[in-house]
C-alpha cells in the first residue's frame, strides 16, 4: 500500500508572530509534523497543497525549512496565494520540481510509490484568485497523455464551487480550461486542493476532489449568501491518500491532537471500558 500524506495552508509566520493576531500557526504546525511522525504507518511522502508561509516572507520559508526537515521522505511544494513562485523557488530550492521555472509558476510531476503526482501552481500575483495559463494547461496536456499510471493533481485553489461564497470568490479563474484537459484522461484518480481550510469532498471534470483542512485555523462553515469571512479553531487535521491495487485511492481524514482510546469494541477480549468496574 501506498500512503500519501497531505497538509496543507500551514501559514506560517515569523518566529515568535501570530497570524491573524490571534492564531499560532506555527505551533499547530509543529503539531501537525508530529502527528504525522507518529503515525503506525508512516506515509511514503507529504504534499503541501499551498499556503505553506502567510506572506511569502523569508523568516517563514526559514520556519518552513526547519520543520520540513524532520520528515525522512520526499516532501512536495506548490505555491498558494499567500506564497509567491518567485518566493518558494528561491527560499525552498532544494525541494523536489521547485527549481524547475516554466512561465515564471513552479510545476511539476513525480512518482510517488507508481503513483503519478502532478503539482500545478495556481498562484496569481497580487489576487487571492487562482490562474494556471496556458503553457501550464498545456504542459499538464501532455504530461497526462505521456504516463497512464494511477494520477493525483495537487493544486492550491480549489476549480470547483464550495458554497462557502466568500472562499468562493477567490477561485480558480480559468477552470473551464482546467476541466477540458483533465475529463477525458480517466487515469486521473484524485484532485487535491488547499484554500478553503475545511475538510470538503466533492467533484470536478468526472474526478473526486479533495479539499483538506488547514493544519491551523478553520474558515467558518456558513453557506448562506454574503456570509462573512470568518475563522475559527476547529479541530485541525490533514489527509491521508492510501492507494492498493484492491481499493484504489482512498482519502481518511487524521486529527492532529490525540483523543481518548482506542478501545476494544468486544468485552469478550479480556479489554473492560472506563466505568465497568461500577
Amino acid at each position: 500500500m501506498t500512503l500519501i500524506a497531505q497538509i496543507t495552508d500551514l501559514h506560517l509566520r515569523p518566529k515568535g508572530l501570530a497570524c491573524y493576531r490571534v492564531s499560532d500557526t506555527n505551533m499547530m504546525a509543529e503539531r501537525a509534523v508530529r502527528s504525522l511522525l507518529s503515525l503506525t504507518q508512516q506515509a511514503d511522502a507529504i504534499v503541501v497543497t499551498g499556503d505553506l508561509t502567510d506572506r511569502s516572507d523569508p523568516r517563514e520559508y526559514a520556519v518552513a525549512r526547519e520543520l520540513l526537515s524532520r520528515f525522512e521522505v520526499p516532501v512536495f511544494l506548490l505555491p498558494g496565494n499567500h506564497d509567491s513562485s518567485e518566493g518558494m523557488r528561491r527560499e525552498m530550492a532544494g525541494y523536489p520540481g521547485i527549481g524547475e521555472n516554466r512561465d515564471g509558476k513552479i510545476f511539476y510531476s513525480a512518482m510517488i510509490e507508481g503513483i503519478q503526482l502532478i503539482a500545478l501552481d495556481s498562484h496569481l500575483s497580487g489576487h487571492p484568485q487562482g490562474y494556471l495559463g496556458n503553457e501550464q494547461l498545456s504542459w499538464l496536456e501532455a504530461a497526462l497523455r505521456k504516463c497512464d499510471a494511477p494520477t493525483i493533481i495537487a493544486l492550491h485553489h480549489p476549480p470547483a464551487l464550495t458554497g462557502i461564497e466568500h472562499m468562493d470568490n477567490m477561485g480558480l479563474n480559468d477552470a473551464a480550461a482546467l476541466e477540458e484537459v483533465l475529463s477525458p484522461h480517466t487515469h486521473v484518480q484524485r484532485i487535491l486542493c488547499g484554500h478553503v481550510h475545511r475538510p470538503i469532498v466533492t467533484s470536478f471534470a468526472g474526478k473526486i476532489m479533495t479539499l483538506a483542512p488547514s493544519t491551523g485555523h478553520q474558515v467558518a462553515l456558513d453557506l448562506r449568501e454574503n456570509s462573512p469571512a470568518m475563522f475559527n479553531f476547529e479541530p485541525a487535521a490533514y489527509f491521508l491518500h492510501s492507494h492498493s491495487e484492491k481499493t484504489g485511492i482512498v482519502t481518511h481524514m487524521a486529527y492532529v491532537e490525540n483523543f481518548p482510546g482506542p478501545y476494544h469494541f468486544f468485552a469478550d477480549q479480556g479489554v473492560t471500558w472506563p466505568g465497568d468496574e461500577n
